[in-house]
């Protein structure tokens, strides 16, 4: 039986949505990572610019996500995230989110698949799991609660 294991919060600092419009695949978006912060006990550090968020609005209204960008932990090791999710609910909910409203977490579905890559010995670990994260989304950011799949 699977079971999950919390390392660490993610507040990811977001710039406004870069909006492509009807593509042959969706609603096109990228929303660039301007920074950020982590916190946990098996992780400390900060989101560094220049990540982003590539959605596509699917035609049953679920955003398709993909992102990546970089950690760097307290001590100075490059963490590479890169995750891919789904975020949907009600029509009314989804609206309000995209508005900039705060939105009760419970009311939306929003988890992502994470896989880490990182040079650093102390933090080999993360080369070797498979999390998931659970999604919130605040006006100007996304908070993602971390757990190891175990």
């Amino acid at each position: 039986m699977l079971a999950a294991q919390p390392i660490f919060t993610i507040h990811a600092e977001l710039d406004d949505i870069l909006r492509f419009g009807g593509t042959p695949y969706g609603e096109r978006r990228v929303i660039h990572i301007t920074g950020g912060r982590v916190s946990g006990a098996r992780l400390k550090g900060r989101i560094l610019p220049g990540g982003a968020d590539w959605q596509i609005i699917r035609a049953d209204g679920a955003a398709d996500i993909k992102a990546r960008y970089t950690i760097e932990s307290e001590d100075g090791a490059l963490v590479l995230v890169n995750s891919e999710g789904l975020r949907h609910g009600p029509p009314d909910v989804i609206e309000r989110l995209g508005r900039g409203e705060a939105v009760d977490s419970s009311l939306y579905y929003f988890r992502t698949v994470m896989r880490f890559e990182t040079a650093a010995a102390p933090l080999a670990w993360l080369n070797k799991i498979l999390a998931v994260a659970r999604g919130e989304r605040l006006a100007r950011a996304v908070k993602l609660d971390v757990f190891e799949v175990t």
